[in-house]
């Protein structure tokens, strides 16, 4: 959408604006999404007319500056000679089957977000550390998901007392955009449960939900933009709670027809879902 709004009114427009024609410069689609994706972080389009104006302008200067007219094409590779480094990185996906990394799906004002959840273990005396510039209700789902794994240790087949020489550590990276809500609950969970057991979490999964202290998951928001987000990203298979099955609907059938989604009511589904 955002694409063909730059193409059809944003370029035509900053063109004009900047004295210059389509005979002086064309942007590839692939460039225009480059913008979108690494230049801009909006649910609107005002940075994207900003930045590509910004590229125009260097171009207009260059063809007053050298007095040569000439047609530039702006492909993706070139996108970074006008704008410099890239202010956002496009949402990571692992590359393997990792112990104590999961995928998690965030809704942010400019659509849906892959997160990579992270937990480790190190020596200690039961304290939990939550880093990754995370709100009060994001540290909290940590904690819930901490406490329903300590009380259902031996079913987990965790030694029970675990927590008397570890702490645990979970991170979320990319700590300069602040995150919260209560949905990376069962992503935290799965994390944790999988680095106390050495067991990896699939790659090929993304999830969403809350989670309580008995286990169970709990709908959450923006459910559309999340599978949105995990299909842009070569993810087919996503965790949800059971809840959200009313929501699917809103999701284009297109769509639909490629995602195999998950329903969960409790943890324990979402852990035989997820863990290998």
């Amino acid at each position: 959408m955002k694409r063909k709004i730059a193409e059809g009114h944003l370029i035509p427009k900053q063109l004009g604006e900047n004295g210059l024609s389509g005979e002086d410069a064309v942007f590839s689609k692939n460039a225009v999404h480059t913008i979108i994706k690494n230049y801009t972080k909006e649910a609107g389009v005002r940075n994207l007319e900003r930045e590509i104006s910004s590229v125009l302008r260097k171009i207009a200067k260059e063809i007053v500056q050298t007095d040569l007219r000439r047609k530039h094409t702006i492909s993706a590779g070139a996108v970074a000679k006008y704008l410099g480094q890239p202010k956002f990185r496009d949402s990571a996906r692992e590359k393997e089957d990792r112990v104590g990394i999961v995928t998690g799906l965030a809704w942010t004002q400019a659509g849906g977000e892959l997160l990579t959840i992270e937990a480790v273990t190190m020596p200690g005396k039961g304290s939990v550390l939550v880093t990754g510039k995370l709100g009060d209700v994001m540290k909290e789902s940590a904690q819930a998901a901490v406490s329903y794994v300590r009380s259902r240790s031996k079913e987990l087949d965790i030694k029970e007392n675990f927590y008397k020489s570890l702490d645990i550590h979970i991170h979320v990276p990319e700590g300069a955009i602040p995150k919260d809500g209560p949905s990376a609950g069962i992503s935290m969970c799965a994390a944790v449960v999988s680095v106390l057991t050495g067991k990896p979490v699939s790659r090929k999964i993304a999830m969403t939900g809350e989670i309580t202290l008995r286990g169970r998951v709990l709908p959450v928001g923006g459910l559309k933009e999340k599978l949105l987000a995990a299909h842009a990203n070569g993810i087919h298979t996503v965790i949800v709670s059971i809840e959200n099955k009313k929501d699917i609907r809103e999701i284009p059938k297109s769509i639909q027809k490629q995602m195999e989604i998950l329903y969960a009511e409790d943890m324990s589904e979402v852990l035989k879902y997820a863990l290998l």
